[in-house]
């Protein structure tokens, strides 16, 4: 079983004011309470620059430095870093490793697409993609809750809008750390 990796992305919500207001006008996801996005435009990451300690302990892959092989590094790296979610991943998850992925402290909150580019959420930031899916399935973190539609969704994006950049995307299994006082007790 593979090993997920590790980011630490800003929250947007409600608290925002002006800013979420603007996006969920836009979006139309009125029923979204929150972002739990690798989106870099919505969710920028933290720490927002590499340091040369980082290379031992990121992943050496296009668009993937901000991934992390180690949490307890990433903690360290984030800590005192208000407003964070602090997320595990896994690129292209099968079923079995979903089901088999035991993260004490996290919690699976769904699934991301995510443009082959690693930035931008073919579920969140592009406007919609109304010929292959409702927004009204996004859970309210902005996620689909089932891999097996996420994977029929990501096809259907290739398919059905093949000239649009952001439908060439990535599926990716995303748990969220639950809570500041369970990083603190992860890092222990």
């Amino acid at each position: 079983m593979r090993e997920p990796v590790y980011t630490a992305r800003r929250r947007f919500g409600p608290h925002h004011g002006e800013r979420w207001t603007a996006w969920v006008a836009w979006s139309g996801l009125a029923h979204v309470r929150e972002l739990a996005s690798l989106d870099t435009i919505l969710c920028p990451e933290a720490p927002a620059r590499l340091v040369a300690e980082d290379w031992e302990h990121n992943v050496h892959a296009d668009y993937q430095v901000m991934h992390f092989r180690s949490l307890a590094y990433l903690q360290r790296r984030v800590a005192g870093t208000p407003d964070l979610n602090v997320l595990a991943l896994l690129q292209e998850p099968t079923a079995v490793e979903v089901a088999g992925m035991r993260l004490p402290g996290f919690d699976l909150v769904g699934f991301e697409l995510l443009d082959v580019h690693g930035d931008v959420s073919a579920l969140t930031n592009c406007g919609g993609f109304p010929a292959v899916f409702a927004g009204g399935e996004l859970n309210a973190l902005g996620l689909l809750s089932d891999l097996s539609r996420a994977d029929e969704v990501r096809r259907g994006l290739r398919t059905a809008y093949p000239d649009e950049p952001h439908a060439a995307c990535d599926v990716w299994a995303l748990w969220r750390l639950r809570s500041p006082e369970a990083m603190v007790e992860e890092a222990r």
